[in-house]
């Protein structure tokens, strides 16, 4: 019984980081019903870790009477999302105006990377693009060379997907009170550049520069960053607090007086010089020995196989096991409504004619999509 039990949700299928909002929604106890294309390449993948935990049905949504399906369904529901490029659900029939009328109630969630107006609105994107425009890209990796993109967390899942999902929650706590419904424009664009709040502040109080690797948290202080080891593996240090830097002083053994200069930039690649020198004269593992689990801030950077075999992960149920396949567990922890994978991946149309009998429909209309291949 997941804090979202009770609550009925609609996927329109897609790629990226609705999928993963809606995987969320489900590992939090809601209903969800994935509606994937019928003739679709492929019906997808066990180990397609975001399709967890909910159930799948495939339709035609160029036939009418599978838009009519999906609008009988709407009349149900407490959610539907989709991440289309703006106005596809309008030309398929189920725009939010139209499920707005059919629902005065549901809660429309739409996930663009440009969001669902402005110059580049129509354009194709990848996460990389969308955190460039956002400020995000241009501070991230080393001042020698181009921007690192940092895999696509920031803007898919964090700027994306984690602000379509607070949006959904958000719309549905203001309906306890209203009974209305309403749209939720989630752009990528917007909820990275809303990631940077922080560092917006620190450029407002002359504490952040532009340049990258240049600020205390982008590696450009000595004290903040990753450091490899003499078994060509890597180590992670973040002592930023002067009692934090003084420990790591005092347990790697430093005496050096430029060290002194903690905050002093002008010192910081000196500084990182010494550091590498030192942290090359042992494995990682010396260094875990000597260094985790105090207040230093430091950790070993693990690979995705290494990480949930990291006794706190392995402690905290980090990682779980599900039908064999290896993944994170849901987060956040609940006290009395605890998250769940409640089933494995889902594959495309699995599950259509259990979804329907299950939302109402009678055997005859069932047979009947079926036989006009709607479903």
């Amino acid at each position: 019984m997941g804090a979202l039990t009770g609550i009925k949700v609609l996927e329109m299928a897609g790629i990226g980081p609705a999928p993963f909002c809606s995987m969320m929604l489900a590992d939090m106890g809601a209903e969800v019903i994935r509606i994937d294309r019928l003739n679709q390449k492929g019906t997808g993948h066990r180990g397609n870790i975001p399709l967890r935990s909910r159930r799948s049905i495939a339709l035609d949504l160029k036939d009418p009477v599978a838009v009519e399906t999906v609008l009988r369904m709407v009349e149900q529901s407490d959610v539907i999302l989709e991440g289309f490029r703006p106005g596809v659900m309008e030309r398929l029939g189920l725009g939010p105006d139209v499920c707005l009328q059919k629902n005065p109630g549901i809660v429309f969630g739409r996930m663009t990377g440009w969001g669902q107006e402005g110059p580049l609105a129509m354009a194709a994107g990848h996460d990389i693009n969308y955190i460039s425009i956002a400020g995000a890209l241009g501070a991230m990796g080393h001042a020698d060379r181009p921007p690192a993109p940092p895999l696509n967390l920031v803007g898919d899942f964090g700027g994306g997907a984690m602000y379509l999902l607070t949006g959904i929650l958000a719309a549905l706590l203001e309906r306890s009170n209203s009974g209305k419904g309403q749209i939720i424009d989630a752009a990528m664009t917007d909820g990275t550049a809303s990631l940077l709040s922080p560092a917006y502040g620190m450029m407002a109080m002359d504490m952040w520069t532009t340049n990258r690797q240049d600020n205390k948290l982008d590696g450009g202080a000595h004290y903040y960053g990753s450091y490899e080891c003499s078994d060509g593996k890597y180590i992670s240090i973040g002592s930023i607090e002067p009692q934090f830097y003084a420990l790591l002083l005092e347990l790697c053994e430093i005496e050096d007086k430029e060290f002194e200069l903690q905050n002093d930039k002008q010192h910081w690649p000196s500084l990182r010089k010494k550091l590498e020198s030192l942290f090359i004269t042992k494995s990682r593992d010396q260094w875990c020995v000597l260094l985790e689990a105090t207040d230093v801030c430091f950790a070993p950077i693990l690979d995705l196989k290494e990480a949930p075999d990291h006794p706190h992960n392995r402690s905290r149920g980090t990682f779980a096991e599900h039908d064999g396949v290896l993944q994170p567990a849901p987060a956040p922890r609940f006290s009395r409504t605890p998250s769940s994978i409640s089933a494995r991946p889902c594959l495309a149309g699995e599950h259509s004619e259990e979804i329907l009998s299950d939302w109402g429909f009678s055997a005859d209309e069932i047979e009947q999509l079926r036989t006009e291949n709607a479903i």
